[in-house]
């Protein structure tokens, strides 16, 4: 049985996690914090859910899911990555996060920082560009045609193929954005972040083709 892995169980981490439990893989959960503050939202997940540390849920996951705020990069556990597939939920909000010069200029993503303090992992950018609640009510089945598509970014064509398949057991269609230099495409504030899925008012959301994300992503204006 797969594991799934979470640095970080907010609003995203839990609503993956979710989804990934009723696809019937294991998770481990982690957070900031001590293991029992998530004891709430394990004994609601049920058997196939565990507690630890964030070191226990990089070591545990097959897949490793980081989202946590962005100014935390640097805490993730390097170690227990090596040779693992590392999706990452990140964005850059200045007024949470700090400025950072990379960002600021364009010449870095936020994937790309963390793929640089994980070197020896492959970091693939997902699940940032919808918001939480639409990603808990648009899952469908394959084939639907409702369908909903999350693009996705790396560098790593295998680590790509590995998301794409976990996106499609928990409810959705992938489309591939690039590389991790290309992530930049489904930040805040481009056609990609949220506006395909509704507006955040609205809970449930409303279902998002493949065609329509790449129609969003190529519409991205280039960065300065």
């Amino acid at each position: 049985m797969t594991t799934i892995g979470f640095i970080g169980s907010g609003n995203i981490g839990s609503t993956v996690a979710r989804l990934a439990v009723a696809a019937g893989y294991d998770v481990v959960l982690s957070n900031s914090r001590d293991p029992e503050t998530l004891a709430g939202l394990v004994a609601e997940l049920g058997p196939n859910a565990r507690a630890g540390r964030p070191a226990d849920a990089a070591a545990a996951g097959d897949i490793v899911v980081v989202t946590i705020p962005l100014r935390a990069y640097r805490d993730v556990p390097a170690e227990p990555l090596k040779g693992k597939v590392v999706i990452d939920t990140n964005n850059y909000y200045p007024q949470r996060d700090g400025q950072i010069r990379e960002l600021d200029e364009g010449t870095a993503t936020s994937s790309a920082l963390l793929q640089r303090h994980l070197p020896e992992a492959s970091v693939v950018k997902g699940f940032n560009n919808i918001f939480y609640l639409h990603l808990g009510s648009l899952a469908r089945p394959a084939g639907a045609a409702d369908r909903t598509a999350l693009p996705i970014a790396g560098d790593d064509a295998e680590a790509k193929r590995t998301v794409t398949a976990l996106l499609d057991a928990i409810g959705f269609d992938a489309v591939d954005a690039g590389t991790l230099a290309d992530s930049w495409r489904s930040e805040p504030g481009t056609p990609v972040y949220g506006n395909p899925y509704g507006p955040f008012s609205d809970p449930v959301g409303h279902p998002a083709d493949a065609s329509a994300i790449r129609a969003a992503l190529q519409s991205a204006a280039p960065r300065a």
